[in-house]
Formats: structure tokens, sequence, C-alpha cells
């Protein structure tokens, strides 16, 4: 069962979107680390359902501490959080699993499991696990932090409007329209806002792109190979709920560079080697100092309030399917803090590794 990320420390998903709750299993983290629930909290609203213009299933999303945690620091064993469902609506799945919906795993988990699924608002395959993906990324960011390592993410595209990552974004002055959609170009944010608006009055939805940006990662953090920052960023990331392109540094630009463009030399300071602010953020899988930037490309959702075509397994017929619930029209606003969540969480595990590099 593929629900875990990272090796160590790994966390495991687990709960349904409309089962009792979700959650995650920690384990591997050092004994005596703080854990701030009141940040953890504010993490966990950047990702919350019910903001206007997104999805309006209204979740509080408050973490509770099962195990693993004594007088506010971690014990060193497995570490649970969990946050109890209080907002679904499973009639809005009722034509599940005999009208499995466009764009969704809905077909394919139904055979996987010979129908032992459960369907409603996707089951374990809901982005709604993703809670346990900003919770994780939040107790481990102080461990970055100690480093001097920062990583901003924010709504960066919604199809062809695109907004600016800042590298001073921490310090920028947040409009109620950048904090409602993680937007930290204000402009851009209020372009988004008419964009949403429109989609959801053409019933539709859209594609849309997440920016990160690393700042502060010391040098020689990492592994050659299959264990080096970008392959398991790229893994972690891919597996985030709707992503379909994970993007380094240039990115597929790269493929149409010269190389007297793309290198970036190196050249000496006070403090060591120095690689520039516009040079890849890792070599060889191993971190350089610079910066590192990804980019992370999210389809459309699925789930549209138009009717679609689409087989209805009892008859054996393609049949109009309309998809009620509460959906966004796009993922970005929301993704953006559980993009920022897996970054620090893969980057936590590769500057633990150090201790242990061979």
């Amino acid at each position: 069962m593929g629900m875990s990320l990272g090796q160590w420390p790994r966390l495991t998903l687990f709960g349904e979107s409309h089962g009792a709750g979700v959650g995650v299993l920690i384990e591997g983290l050092p004994p005596g680390m703080e854990v701030d629930l009141d940040a953890m909290v504010a993490d966990l609203e950047r990702r919350r359902p019910g903001r206007r213009g997104l999805s309006q299933r209204t979740e509080l999303d408050l973490p509770s501490v099962l195990s693993g945690v004594h007088d506010g620091k971690t014990t060193g064993w497995p570490l649970v959080l969990f946050s109890e469902n209080g907002d679904v609506r499973s009639s809005d799945y009722s034509f599940l699993p005999d009208h499995p919906r466009p764009g969704h795993a809905d077909m394919v988990e139904n055979i996987r499991t010979q129908g032992s699924a459960d369907p409603r608002g996707g089951g374990s395959h809901s982005g709604r696990l993703t809670w346990g993906l900003v919770a994780a990324g939040s107790l481990v960011r102080p461990i970055l932090e100690r480093e001097g390592c920062r990583i901003l993410a924010h709504a960066a595209a919604i199809e062809d409007l695109e907004a600016e990552l800042p590298l001073d974004g921490e310090s920028t002055p947040m409009t109620e329209e950048m904090i409602r959609l993680n937007c930290l170009d204000s402009a851009a944010a209020h372009n988004f806002v008419e964009r949403i608006n429109q989609l959801r009055r053409d019933k539709d939805s859209a594609g849309s792109r997440v920016d990160v940006l690393v700042t502060g990662l010391p040098i020689g953090i990492g592994q050659p190979w299959f264990e080096g920052i970008e392959p398991s960023l790229a893994k972690g990331l891919s597996a985030i709920p709707a992503v379909r392109a994970v993007e380094f540094g240039h990115g597929v630009n790269a493929s149409q560079m010269r190389g007297s463009a793309h290198n970036t030399a190196w050249h000496a300071s006070d403090n060591g080697p120095q690689h520039g602010t516009d040079g890849d953020g890792a070599l060889g899988g191993i971190s350089t100092g610079s910066p590192l930037r990804i980019r992370v490309h999210l389809k459309p959702p699925s789930s549209i309030p138009q009717a679609q075509d689409t087989l209805h397994l009892p008859s054996g017929e393609q049949r109009p399917l309309v998809v009620g619930g509460r959906h966004d029209p796009v993922l970005a606003p929301r993704a953006a803090p559980v993009v920022e969540a897996v970054t620090a969480f893969l980057l936590t595990e590769a500057l633990l590794s150090q201790t242990r590099p061979f």
C-alpha cells in the first residue's frame, strides 16, 4: 500500500473523505522537538475548504494529537495526528459506483478493490487526505528554519494568468484576496478572483500551477541518483492529487537552451563557494546553496457541474452525468500549502540524512 512518504522520517496517510476523519502517522522524528499546534493550525487554515470562490465544504481541520507527544514535545515514538470529518454529504455521490466520474479514480479503484472501495467523495483518493501532508510539513518546518532554510509556495498561474513569486515574499503585505488564494502577487490575485468567478458562471474548471522558492538550504545536502533532492521531491509532489508535471530550475525550457546560457559558474566568497541566485538549487541530487525553484502543474478539477457523457456500468451505455457536491473550480490556491508541506518534509529528511550520508 503506497500511503507512505519518506524513509526516515516517514509519514503515512490514512482516512477517507467521508469516513470518520483523516490523519497522519509520522515515524522517525527525534525526541524533544517542540510541537507548536498553533502554528500547525495556521498552516492548515491555508489549505482548509470553505473560502469564498473555492470548495464550500466546511471543515474545522483542527489537529488532535493521539500519540507521540508529551508535555508539548515529541517522545521519539510514532506520532499520530487526526482530524474529524464534520461536513459530509454522501448523498452527492449516490450515483457511484454505477456511474464513474470522468477524470476520477472511481472506475479503476472499483476494479482494483473488486468493488470493496469507499467511493464517497473519492474515498482515500480524495484531496481531503492532504490534511496530513500539511500537518506533517508544519511539524518539521522548525528543523529547516534552524538551518536558515525558508520555503515559499503560492498560486502562480490559473490558465493563462500568471503571478510573480517575490524573493522577499514572506514580508509582502497581504490583501484579503491574496490570503484567500495563497497568492503573493496582489494584481494577479485580483485577476485570479475574476477568473474563478467566470469559471463558476461557466460551470467549468481550469488548470493551474504552484510555484515554490526554497532559500537558505545549505550546500551539500542530499544524495546522488534515486534519493537526490529533485528525484525525491518529484516523487512526493507528483503524488499530490491532480499534479501532472513538476519542474526544477529552468524546467522544460532547458531543452531549448544552450549550455552557455544554462550553466552557472561557481565563485569564491567569504562563506565558501557560491553558485549565484540564478543557478540550479541542486546538482547531481545535492544542494548547491542557490535558491531551489520548483513549478508544480495541476490539471483542471474533474468534478464540474455540467453534463458529461460517461459509461453507465449497469446498462453498458454512455449516459450524461452531472457531478454535484462542493468542489474547487481550480486547485492551485488550496494546493500551495500542500506543495509547500511536502517540500518541507522531504528536505527535512535530506537534511537529517546528513548524519548518515553513506
